[in-house]
């Protein structure tokens, strides 16, 4: 989708702090963080809102949510962290690619 920031992200057009990459997925650090340690998992493929999911999707949905504990880990939330996933305007959600946030560690250093 030529308007979606996560597409351009995923496509090398914008920088992002890369946490993880493979053929399916990319992770990345959140630029508005809300804790100390705050980064999404996305889908390379696009797809607008979790509503949007289909059973085709499970594999990599669930591929998602399955490397948010070792990412977590491997960025220092040892005791614990939070997923969230947004869905929709009345969800909070403000981009329109899917994306599971991860995130943990107490407030963030600035919010500027």
């Amino acid at each position: 989708m030529s308007d979606c920031i996560f597409c351009k992200i995923v496509a090398g057009q914008l920088p992002c702090g890369k946490v993880h990459e493979d053929e399916e997925v990319l992770a990345f650090h959140d630029i508005h963080p809300f804790a100390r340690v705050h980064f999404l998992i996305i889908p390379k493929q696009h797809v607008a809102t979790l509503d949007d999911c289909t059973p085709a999707h499970e594999k990599l949905l669930g591929k998602m949510l399955l490397l948010a504990p070792r990412l977590a880990r491997e960025q220092g939330l040892d005791t614990g962290f939070k997923t969230l996933i947004n869905t929709g305007r009345g969800g909070g959600q403000e981009v329109f690619h899917i994306h599971v946030h991860v995130f943990g560690g107490g407030d963030p250093v600035s919010r500027s």
